[in-house]
């Protein structure tokens, strides 16, 4: 979070000194003008870097939550499975007892 605010306060500091640049007259040469906007335009490479670093990094931890809620998942059905065949085993096992006690009679 603190590298996203820190993107968004880099972008508004980019947009507002792009903002104040000097206009170019003609008496003035365009060198000037290209270096007044050079570091504005830096300033934004920078923060567009920062603002996809960010994405990634959401990303990851997006990939990550839903890796760990799949694995759960797993996790919880196995559990159950286990639980029916636990279930069908004792079933069985009681069948079995009930007719051996209904041989004997």
């Amino acid at each position: 979070m603190n590298k996203l605010l820190a993107a968004l306060i880099a972008t508004t500091f980019a947009g507002a000194a792009f903002a104040q640049a000097p206009a170019a007259t003609t008496t003035t040469t365009t060198t000037p003008a290209t270096t007044a906007t050079a570091p504005a335009t830096r300033a934004e490479i920078k923060a567009d870097k920062t603002e996809a670093k960010a994405d990634r990094k959401v990303e990851k931890t997006e990939a990550k939550a839903d890796q760990k809620v799949e694995k759960a998942e797993a996790k919880a059905d196995k559990k159950v499975e286990k639980a029916d065949a636990k279930a069908e085993k004792k079933a069985d096992k009681a069948e079995m007892k009930a007719e051996a006690s209904a041989a004997k009679k």
